[in-house]
């Protein structure tokens, strides 16, 4: 009995840290929005991962423990896909409701779910989970007004960045997961503020945007991808994957909540399938299980 107790709490405890990461990272990403009339999406995603950044290494110190030369592969890769990741992102919401681009944002971790899948009934999650990722495509948001096609190219690519997020975040984390997300995010801040200062200039440092800006790097940022690096050695990737698929409805609820965003009774459906599909593989996963898919060199 003991033995099953403890199986049990080793899997909840990462999952715990997947659905805080996933709701600090919606509702930083509804409150992020604000900063786009002052500095731009590039300017916002910059500014975020710069003060994360400084927050991580402060709190951290990853310098403390030696990393491997093949550790620093894969979190230099981690990191420059999280902050791929993040610009694209931040451009799609520009033009694209915030539904639509998690949605459209999400296949990039299902197809990562799909493809470390071993058995049927891991397929039949996933294929759950797409149904209700369809519903919320075609039902969750004002279907009349056509999807932007640069704002969706934009999302299509956040979705690959993500797919590398999650696997060379899965190898990066093995030895340390909260030293090679602050190292990680590093790398992504460095990546991105360039980008950042050539569409914002100063105005990226201003006092008055600094609180704003603190909370956007804290719940969209610092808090979830720490979580997350905790949490992916710990999972099959296949279950993280589709766990992931949380995310539309957790942004749909974001939308409701800080938005003003109203849900029809097809949008509560499409959630109610992807929760059950994240339920159902975390309920029938592998403990055991390690990823053994194809792994980019």
């Amino acid at each position: 009995m003991s033995v099953a107790v403890a199986a049990s709490s080793s899997r909840l405890w990462p999952v715990a840290m997947l659905l805080v990461a996933m709701c600090s990272i919606q509702s930083g990403a509804s409150l992020a929005t604000s900063l786009f009339p002052m500095i731009g999406a590039a300017g916002a995603t910059a500014i975020r991962l710069i003060i994360a950044s400084i927050l991580l290494l402060a709190i951290l110190r990853p310098w403390r423990k030696p990393v491997t030369r093949k550790a620093w592969k894969s979190i230099t890769i981690y990191g420059v896909a999280l902050g791929v990741m993040n610009l694209l992102f931040y451009q799609a919401l520009k033009t694209v409701p915030l539904g639509i681009a998690v949605a459209l944002e999400f296949t990039g971790p299902l197809a990562v779910a799909l493809l470390s899948s071993r058995r049927w009934i891991d397929l039949g999650w996933v294929a759950l989970a797409i149904t209700g990722l369809v519903l919320l495509l075609l039902l969750g948001e004002d279907t009349a007004a056509p999807i932007d096609p640069v704002g969706a190219a934009f999302a299509l690519g956040a979705g690959l960045c993500w797919a590398l997020y999650i696997l060379f975040g899965q190898k990066a984390g093995a030895g340390n997961g909260t030293q090679s997300a602050a190292l990680g995010i590093t790398i992504a801040a460095v990546v991105v503020a360039p980008v950042g200062l050539m569409e914002a200039g100063s105005a990226m440092f201003s006092v008055d945007i600094l609180p704003l800006a603190l909370a956007v790097a804290v719940l969209s940022t610092a808090l979830p991808y720490t979580l997350e690096m905790v949490a992916l050695p710990r999972l099959p990737t296949h279950t993280f994957g589709t766990l992931m698929s949380l995310e539309p409805a957790i942004g749909a609820l974001s939308g409701l909540l800080f938005l003003g965003q109203t849900l029809g009774i097809f949008q509560w459906l499409a959630i109610g399938l992807v929760i059950a599909a994240s339920v159902g593989t975390t309920l029938t996963g592998r403990s055991k299980e390690v990823f053994d898919g194809p792994v980019p060199d």
